[in-house]
């Protein structure tokens, strides 16, 4: 039991006097990059699901576009490949 409480004493010692916490500016700045570099990569994906994105079905022997084909379904279709 006392190596429990010594335990949490100093947790709370290290939290409270040896870690550096950021300041509201620091934090701010850094949520701002973060959410960034986030919707950069959410368009990444995005632009390469919808260059990739094929959607088929294969229905009773048929193959169906679903409503989504993307760029590369576009071009099986002027191929002839489905």
């Amino acid at each position: 039991m006392a190596n429990i409480v010594k335990y949490i004493e100093e947790s709370y010692n290290e939290l409270v006097h040896k870690v550096t916490w950021p300041t509201w500016d620091q934090l701010q700045s850094s949520s701002i990059v973060v959410l960034v570099a986030s919707v950069i990569f959410a368009l990444l994906i995005f632009i390469m699901d919808y260059l990739f994105g094929i959607n088929v079905q294969h229905v009773e022997g048929q193959t169906e576009f679903g409503i989504w084909k993307g760029l590369l379904g576009f071009y099986y279709d002027l191929r002839g490949a489905y």
